[in-house]
């Protein structure tokens, strides 16, 4: 929705210039402050200068990013289509009518959105099946357990301390990552243990860490109904099989009352 609306904010800039004569001797000129602005440095211009460098920048920030979307998507842009249109909206002599122009690049959103929702698809679907023969080979492998919902997990380092219940509050470090390796999260990056009530996660890590006691290190291996099924959620795709490296550090007691005066 706003790559939509930054769409039509860019169709109604050319608009604002269509509406602008340009005589040749005007043109000319608008050549020359252009040339001068790109000479001009960032401190050196005025304010009336970054706000014109602003609204094309983002206009080519707007472009640049719709062109690599589209390419991931096997849809090309137009480049020779998409420089004539921008000169016919400066010069005022465009091939159809801002109505037109309007509907037009809406339906090219359409487009780019039932191709999305098809490329989900495909990948969702993949995700199932990968998730299905790499969970099947990993539970084959020594040291490995199934647990009856279909969670695996492996004991890194077995702790001492006390094992949660669903509803505490624990105070972990982990990391996880893709199939393919790819880390999509992990807290010994950020410098700091995450801290979350056990039941507000996945359930994957209700059921898992459950398991484990104070000081353990567990990897799991979560299919993707125990993940995020079919949502997506960052590197995260539909249907991901996850795997998360998880070290219990404390699970956190509630603070004693203050006893009543």
């Amino acid at each position: 929705m706003q790559k939509s609306l930054v769409a039509l904010s860019t169709i109604a800039a050319l608009g604002l210039f269509a509406c602008q004569p340009n005589t040749s001797d005007e043109a000319a000129s608008t050549s020359a402050d252009s040339a001068k602005t790109t000479a001009v440095s960032a401190e050196e211009m005025t304010d009336t200068q970054k706000q014109a460098y602003a609204m094309g920048a983002s206009m080519g920030l707007f472009v640049s990013n719709r062109a690599e979307q589209q390419e991931q998507l096997g849809l090309t842009l137009d480049q020779d289509a998409l420089q004539q249109g921008f000169k016919d909206g400066l010069n005022d002599t465009l091939k159809f009518t801002p109505e037109q122009i309007q509907q037009i690049a809406q339906q090219g959103e359409e487009v780019l959105r039932a191709k999305q929702q098809e490329m989900a698809a495909q990948a969702a679907e993949k995700n199932i099946e990968a998730g299905l023969a790499y969970l099947e080979e990993n539970g084959k492998k020594e040291g490995v357990v199934t647990t009856e919902s279909g969670l695996q997990y492996e004991v890194l380092e077995e702790g001492e301390g006390a094992s949660p219940e669903a509803t505490d509050m624990v105070k972990v470090h982990y990391r996880g990552t893709l199939l393919d390796g790819t880390e999509f999260d992990s807290s010994y990056k950020r410098g700091e243990p995450a801290e979350f009530p056990l039941n507000r996660v996945i359930a994957g890590w209700t059921e898992g860490v459950q398991l484990m006691k104070e000081g353990a290190k567990y990897r799991f291996h979560i299919p993707s109904e125990l993940a995020y099924g079919a949502r997506s959620t960052g590197a995260i795709t539909p249907n991901s099989t996850l795997i998360f490296d998880v070290e219990l550090l404390e699970v956190v007691k509630p603070e004693a009352e203050a006893p009543a005066e």
